[in-house]
């Protein structure tokens, strides 16, 4: 064998020399280079995404707070006719994932996302003209059709800047959003829905949908300006910059450089499609939104509890900030430890310990913690599912995207049943609901239990076929290897 078949090209030695402005730097100055550039980053990127994904999860779930306020009376729907404009918004949301992914993946983010924001902005402002259950469902799928790739896109984006002990806890910061924007929704919609009823002929639930829709039509705008591309081509960074950043993403991904493929959109979704890891993380990102399908009714759940709108308004916002700081906490932990496995277990089980405590007592105290464990623990964990899965399939760039949106699609689906679980004939205590909570859970514990065991095997087998180069290269004077990528558990 050659010289050249004896280098191994995946090495760290061998992959910094693929970029010439960094090769020949030290150690040091290559580590102020990669503070710079994350630093440049968390304080452009991040704040950015996460406003635009708390409005994103504001407009999701603006209705529950508006059907408080009477929207649903004021269209003369039933539960059943409510249910159904909540599912529709998932079918819209599910018929555009993965196209509109492959379709970020390929061409330029900070293009693409405000695109995506400025289409389900328009359906919201216009929600004041809708007056009939048709409307309604209507207004909700075209909401989703457009709000389909954001979460999906806005993951793969992360994965692509951030190396693999980063990204647990900056996807937490703008996955959080979720939490955060039930923060300030519940007080936004208590300013709104309990003071402007009336203003201008309008109910106070029509100006909640405008004032949402014009927020993020303002941040659409915004995200154009501050967003960046991929590393290879964003034109706010320096030469230099750009070199860091696509060397610490190939660095941790062993060797593989997402921004090098010539794969076309519908390959790398075939190849995703054909990935285990894909099925894994479908059936795991399907349990896991399921035990989050109190979220669209909690406002409802809450209602038991108070005394008045207003209350049920504000009691929202300290359970989502104990949900976004476990999101932050369980976030870093799991980037400082290496670990997703239990920082997935661990607060899904802390969720189960809540719904328990949520549907089995009357106890206003007891029930309102039981809130705030679930919120704590299913958001939580799927912060760490979806940050584990852009780890184990780290490249190329469309079957990564692919994944996202094949496992993000197939986990909205379980929005077609869940609605129907928290009928208002339920309340109290909302059993039937907590139910599928607590067996959503289990099997979320199931199917991480067996992605750790095929990421077992597979480690195993790079082990031994590692070995067997190393003993090859001995036989023949040459020094081992060094042990390269692992999938990480």
């Amino acid at each position: 064998m050659g010289d050249e078949e004896d280098e191994d090209l995946n090495s760290p030695e061998a992959i910094l020399a693929r970029y010439p402005l960094l090769k020949d730097k030290s150690k040091k100055d290559l580590d102020l280079l990669s503070k710079r550039l994350r630093r440049r980053l968390d304080i452009r990127m991040l704040p950015i995404i996460t406003l635009c994904l708390m409005i994103n999860y504001l407009d999701r779930s603006n209705v529950t707070n508006a059907r408080v306020a009477g929207m649903q009376k004021d269209m003369g729907m039933d539960d059943v006719q409510w249910s159904l404009g909540i599912s529709l918004f998932y079918v819209g949301y599910m018929i555009t994932q993965l196209p509109g992914s492959l379709i970020l993946a390929k061409y330029k983010p900070r293009i693409v996302i405000p695109v995506m924001m400025l289409g389900w902005s328009i359906p919201t402002i216009l929600f004041p003209f809708v007056r009939s259950p048709g409307g309604f469902a209507a207004a909700r799928f075209a909401v989703g059709f457009a709000e389909g790739p954001f979460l999906p896109a806005v993951a793969l984006m992360t994965s692509s800047w951030y190396v693999a002990e980063e990204l647990p806890f900056r996807m937490a910061l703008w996955h959080g959003a979720q939490a955060l924007s039930n923060v300030f929704g519940g007080p936004f919609a208590a300013a709104v829905l309990e003071n402007m009823d009336g203003v201008r002929g309008m109910h106070a639930w029509e100006w909640f949908m405008v004032i949402e829709g014009a927020l993020s039509i303002a941040l659409a705008i915004a995200a154009g300006f501050m967003l960046p591309n991929w590393a290879h081509n964003t034109p706010w960074l320096t030469p230099e910059e750009t070199e860091m950043a696509q060397y610490r993403i190939v660095l941790s991904a062993g060797g593989i450089d997402e921004n090098k493929s010539s794969m076309g959109i519908w390959e790398g979704a075939k190849l995703g499609a054909k990935d285990p890891f894909t099925w894994l993380f479908m059936l795991l990102h399907f349990w896991l939104i399921a035990a989050q399908s109190f979220k669209d009714f909690l406002p409802s759940i809450l209602k038991t509890m108070s005394s008045s709108n207003l209350m049920t308004y504000l009691l929202q916002s300290p359970c989502y900030l104990l949900g976004y700081l476990a999101i932050l906490g369980f976030g870093w932990s799991s980037g400082r430890f290496k670990d997703s496995v239990w920082h997935v277990i661990g607060p899904i089980i802390l969720s189960a310990a809540g719904t328990v405590m949520l549907i089995t007592t009357l106890n206003v105290g007891v029930r309102y913690t039981g809130v705030c464990f679930l919120i704590m623990g299913v958001f939580s964990g799927l912060n760490i599912q979806v940050s584990w899965s852009t780890q184990l399939v780290p490249g190329p760039r469309h079957k990564k995207a692919a994944l996202l949106a094949i496992a993000n699609t197939f986990g909205s689906s379980s929005h077609w049943y869940t609605p129907y679980f928290f009928l208002t004939n339920q309340a109290p205590l909302y059993r039937f609901g907590g139910g599928l909570i607590l067996v959503s859970i289990a099997l979320t514990i199931v199917t991480v239990l067996a992605t750790w065991w095929y990421v077992v095997r597979l480690n195993k087998k790079l082990d031994v076929a590692e070995a067997e180069v190393n003993v090859d290269r001995v036989a023949r004077g040459l020094p081992e290897l060094t042990k390269g990528w692992r999938y990480p558990l």
